[in-house]
Formats: structure tokens, sequence, C-alpha cells
């Protein structure tokens, strides 16, 4: 086999759900150095040509280090021409498949101001993944007076983790808001629309009955580049700044596709 690139270490999937046709999880067992919430990772295998094709996911649960080694777990999607996503969704349970030995990214807890009381956690698709993660965190259920999770889909099999999110709303109780938006269809109990649309209109704040000011919100934005993009422009012109490690503000992303 090629040489393993730097960087990258073996692991082997312990677990796998199937949410829909072409999206699902993978549970993966590797020694890799320990990590933060909201943080992502890369995920190689080689492809036919026998190179390494390698891309970053993020990493859906909290850090829970035991004997060295981390159980980690991804929400995936596959794509028709994904050179790596397809081979990723074959993958079975005691399957090898490479990670990235240390994980990056500042989309944290430690990046929001201090002062904030209220954390919005603004994704499209399989970029709710890290919210979960973040959501696991016994930091944020003490730190933060109102989180709300806002999930956008396509379709209802796209609301993914359903159970995941009714542990964290019992355990949160009246300091936590899901919203579920699905744009394709009709969903009892879901918001219809986009986000930047629905941020705009007003629709959202008053939906989980969460008063939007500069003093007090913080917006983390993790989805397809069309939503975070517009979503930041809608943000500026409601009168949010951009956070900046030196520059503190109201909105963050993370850039990985």
């Amino acid at each position: 086999m090629k040489e393993i690139p730097h960087g990258l270490i073996k692991g082997r999937v312990i677990g796998r759900t199937d949410w829909t046709d072409n999206e699902f999880s993978l549970k993966v067992n590797a020694p890799v150095e320990p990590y933060l919430a909201g943080q992502f990772t890369k995920l190689a295998l080689l492809n036919e040509a026998g190179e390494w094709v390698r891309r970053a996911y993020s990493l859906v649960n909290s850090p829970n280090h035991k004997s060295g080694h981390q159980e980690m777990e991804f929400l995936l999607i596959s794509v028709s021409d994904g050179e790596l996503s397809s081979q990723l969704q074959n993958l079975q349970v005691d399957d090898t498949v490479y990670v990235g030995k240390q994980a990056a990214g500042f989309m944290t807890l430690a990046e929001i101001p201090e002062h904030i009381t209220d954390l919005w956690l603004l994704s499209t698709g399989t970029a709710v993944g890290p919210f979960l993660s973040i959501l696991d965190e016994h930091e944020t259920r003490a730190r933060f007076k109102k989180i709300v999770l806002v999930h956008a889909v396509r379709t209802k099999a796209e609301l993914v983790y359903q159970s995941k999110i009714e542990q964290t709303a019992a355990l949160y109780k009246d300091k936590f808001v899901y919203m579920p938006v699905v744009s394709r269809e009709q969903c009892d109990g879901a918001l219809q629309g986009r986000i930047p649309q629905l941020l705009q209109s007003g629709l959202l704040a008053e939906t989980a009955q969460v008063r939007l000011t500069a003093e007090n919100s913080f917006f983390y934005l993790c989805g397809n580049p069309d939503m975070v993009k517009e979503t930041s422009e809608q943000l500026v012109q409601l009168g949010y700044k951009k956070h900046l490690r030196r520059k503190p503000g109201n909105f963050s992303s993370e850039n990985y596709w």
C-alpha cells in the first residue's frame, strides 16, 4: 500500500447509521489527538488509481477520550461525483478508514465572547453535525440562557438525529429551542423556506421567541456556501458585525468546503 501521508492515522469503523439513500453516519475509533467540540478533521482513503483522497468533515460527538483512543462520529452525504464520499458510503463495521490525527477549526465555545447570553446555531444539511457536538458539552448548557438550533434541509427525511435532539431538549429544558426548516415539502412543526429569508422577515426570532440584540446574540453559521454567504450579508444588514479573533462581533462561520 502507498505510504500513509503525514498527519493521517489508521482508524476502524465501529458503527454506522443510514438516514436516507445517500446520507449516513460513521463511527470511527482511532488514536487521535484531543479535540474541541465544533472542530473538524480529515477522512481519507485510496482511490482506484492508488492516490490518497482526503476531505474535511466535522465531528458530531463531543470529545471523550478513553485509553488513548477516541470514538468519533461523522455525518456524511454521498454525492454522484464525490470521489471520496461514495467510498465512505460503502464502508462497513471493521473496515479501515484513515483519519487526521489532529483536528482543526475555530467554531468552538472558546471563540464566543464572554458576555453573550443567546447562542444561535444555524445549519444546513450535514452541517448540523458540529452543532450537535457543541450541544453535548456541559459548558454550553451552563453558560448560555438560550440556545437555538436551526437545521434547514430539503425534505423531512433529512432531519437527522431526532432522538439525540429530543434528549438535548430534555436536558436543556427551557434553555433550548429546536427549529427545523424544510424547503421542498410541507412538514408539521417545521418552518418552510431558507435561513436568510427567515432571518430577514423576523420569522426566525418570532418562532423561537428569542429576541435578537447586538449585545446578547451570537450566531454560528455552518452549511452550504450560499447559505453562509447570504446569511452573513443579512446579519450585516441587520446591524451585526462579523466576529474576528482580535475584534469580537456577533457571527462567525467555518469554511472548509
